[in-house]
């Protein structure tokens, strides 16, 4: 027997002929989908995902009608899995979330137990939809970089789209890890900000153009690249001979113009980088490490963030549509939170 009321809030999107009709509605526990655990939503976020799960051409969306939302962060009311109590603060993100099920733009929300992760000790809800999948995406980007022999003495790191949500995040996690970290961006009244956060040097977006040489000066020893097309293209040809490329986005576009030379010349890596299907087990452990003053929890932690609500959602998600990016917007679900 489900603990969600009879009916509750939610930010709906639904493909209507040619366009796509968002807005708040009254949802019943039916309408949820099947799931091991039923959480009262607190906080969720907004990424660029979720803003073109709203647009007719957003190529996200899976099913209609569509709750976005790809992170919450919430309260368990009920659990048939005996590794989830009741009271308990929990965080899912991911998997179909937001995309083919509905996600955390509710009140409520109904996922499968093997997609939930505890609350790590130290950390808020509220503080885990700041970082949400853009921190987990930066965070995961440092890992596979340093699981791949990456070290503070290796040179200069660069980041991509650095007032973004994965790019503040990287700044500020590669800066307390000791690493020299450079930060493109096309918003030049930034660097401040991008300097308190540990950028040590700044490229604009005429830096990284897509017509470059075949190959650049060594300059990086690795890039942590969440907008693809023209800068991806500058990163692999300006890494270092043995350096590595973290991809995890496309907001400049999904084009790739390379040669094969970075890769055979250089012998450099492109890792790709998947957050949304990652192995529950490691998935839990890098949430522990970022909660960790003394690993992966970013300096930048409580900067930059905008509340807005179920009701305000929209100039928000107009914002990241339009590349207005600046640090992070988090959604306040529960009232009086």
């Amino acid at each position: 027997m489900s603990a969600i009321p009879t009916t509750f809030r939610a930010y709906v999107a639904e493909r209507l002929g040619d366009r796509v009709d968002a807005g708040v509605r009254t949802l019943a526990p039916a309408d949820l989908p099947s799931g091991e655990v039923e959480i009262r939503v607190h906080w969720s976020d907004v990424n660029y995902k979720d803003a073109l799960a709203t647009r007719f051409d957003g190529k996200v969306a899976r099913t209609s009608p569509l709750v976005p939302g790809i992170d919450l962060a919430g309260e368990v009311i009920s659990s048939a899995d005996p590794a989830f109590r009741v009271g308990q603060e929990v965080v899912a993100h991911g998997y179909d979330l937001g995309v083919a099920r509905h996600g955390g733009y509710a009140d409520f929300a109904r996922v499968p137990a093997a997609w939930v992760v505890p609350l790590p000790a130290g950390m808020t809800l509220r503080e885990a939809m700041v970082l949400g999948t853009a921190g987990f995406t930066a965070a995961l980007s440092v890992k596979r970089l340093e699981d791949r022999g990456l070290r503070p003495e290796h040179g200069p790191v660069l980041v991509t789209g650095a007032t973004g949500g994965v790019g503040s995040h990287a700044v500020s996690m590669l800066a307390g890890r000791g690493y020299e970290v450079w930060a493109l961006t096309g918003k030049a009244d930034e660097h401040d900000w991008l300097r308190g956060l540990g950028a040590a040097g700044f490229l604009g977006r005429d830096d990284a153009r897509a017509d470059g040489p075949p190959l650049e000066k060594e300059r990086w020893a690795a890039v942590v690249d969440s907008v693809g097309a023209a800068t991806l293209a500058y990163g692999l040809r300006s890494l270092r001979r043995g350096g590595a490329l973290a991809l995890s986005g496309n907001a400049g576009g999904a084009a790739l113009a390379t040669t094969v030379f970075p890769f055979i010349l250089r012998g450099v890596a492109l890792l790709g980088i998947d957050s949304a299907y990652m192995e529950i087990a490691e998935r839990r452990v890098l949430w522990a490490r970022m909660a960790d003053p003394a690993d992966l929890r970013p300096r930048s932690l409580g900067e930059r963030v905008t509340e807005v609500t179920l009701d305000t959602l929209e100039p928000a998600i107009a914002s990241i549509l339009a590349g207005g990016a600046r640090g992070r917007w988090v959604v306040r679900v529960r009232d009086g939170e």
